[in-house]
C-alpha cells in the first residue's frame, strides 16, 4: 500500500516541531559528535571504549508484505487512520491511535515483529521517543530482552549519553541512561514510523558508540518517498506497511 505525501515545514510551532520535524527533515547530519557523559546536565566528559567482537544476526527474509499472502498485513494497513492537513497544511499525517485501538491489529503488528526476531540473540530492543515506546516493550518481552528508551533532552533523571543530529531548522539530541546498553550487546532500533531516517541514524549512532552491535530498525509504516532508506546506508530496515 503506498501512500503520498506533501511536506510544508513553513512556521512550524516548537510543539510540532519537537516529534515530528526530525523525522520529516531532509537535512540529518551523518557525521556523528563526541560523546558525553551528563550528571544532572552539569557536568560532561569525553570517553572512549574497545569494542570486544559481537556476533548477532538477523536472517534477512523478506518482509511480511512482499508475499501479498498474510492477512494480517492489510488488517494494519487498514486500520492505521490518515488525517490530511495535520498539523498543517499539506500533511499527510499517519495515525497509528487508531492501530492501538484495534485490538486484533495491535496485536498482528508485535506478532509480526516477533516473529521476524525471536531466537536471533538480540538483547537490547530500543525504543525512540515516544511511538517506539508503544511498539518496543511488548517486543522486548516477547523475545526476552530488555527495553532501553532513547529519549529527547532533559527526560531521563540518571547519567546519559547524548547524540546530537540535525533538523530541519537547528538540531535535537537524543539521549540515553549511562549503564543501559553494554559493549557486546545486540540491539533492535524501534520507531513507528520511518520517513527521512534522521531519528533513526541518531539512535544507531548512540547506541555503536557505546560498543553495541545495531541488528536492524523495525518501524510499522515507511515513507518510501522520503528515501530514509538511503539514510540508513547498509543498517537493515524491516516494515509492515508502505
Amino acid at each position: 500500500m503506498m501512500r503520498s505525501i506533501s511536506l510544508n515545514f513553513s512556521n512550524l510551532s516548537p510543539r510540532f516541531g519537537a516529534p515530528f520535524r526530525g523525522r520529516l527533515c531532509p537535512s540529518i547530519a551523518v557525521a556523528a559528535a563526541p560523546i558525553s557523559v551528563h550528571s544532572h546536565r552539569n557536568h560532561s566528559q569525553s570517553f572512549r571504549i574497545s569494542v570486544p567482537p559481537v556476533s548477532c544476526s538477523v536472517q534477512h527474509q523478506k518482509m511480511a508484505s512482499d508475499d501479498g499472502h498474510d492477512p494480517r498485513i492489510g488488517r494494519i494497513s487498514s486500520a492505521i487512520r490518515v488525517i490530511p492537513d495535520f498539523p498543517k497544511p499539506g500533511i499527510l499525517f499517519q495515525d497509528i491511535t487508531t492501530l492501538l485501538l484495534d485490538t486484533k491489529a495491535f496485536r498482528d503488528t508485535i506478532d509480526l515483529f516477533v516473529e521476524r526476531y525471536k531466537d536471533k540473540n538480540i538483547s537490547v530492543v530500543a525504543g525512540i521517543e515516544a511511538r517506539g515506546f508503544i511498539f518496543g516493550p511488548p517486543i522486548a518481552l516477547a523475545i526476552g530482552a530488555k527495553f532501553v528508551p532513547m529519549r529527547k533532552p532533559n527526560k531521563l533523571p540518571g547519567k546519559v549519553i547524548s547524540e546530537e543530529y540535525a533538523l530541519e531548522y537547528g538540531t535535537d539530541v537524543m539521549e540515553m541512561h549511562v549503564g543501559a546498553v553494554e559493549a557486546g550487546e545486540c540491539a533492535l532500533v524501534v520507531d513507528d514510523l520511518i520517513a527521512t531516517g534522521g531519528t533513526l541514524c541518531a539512535a544507531i549512532r548512540l547506541l555503536e558508540r557505546v560498543g553495541v552491535q545495531v541488528v536492524e530498525c523495525a518501524c510499522v509504516i515507511e515513507l518510501p518517498e522520503l528515501q530514509g532508506r538511503k539514510r540508513l546506508g547498509d543498517k537493515p530496515l524491516f516494515v509492515l506497511v508502505s
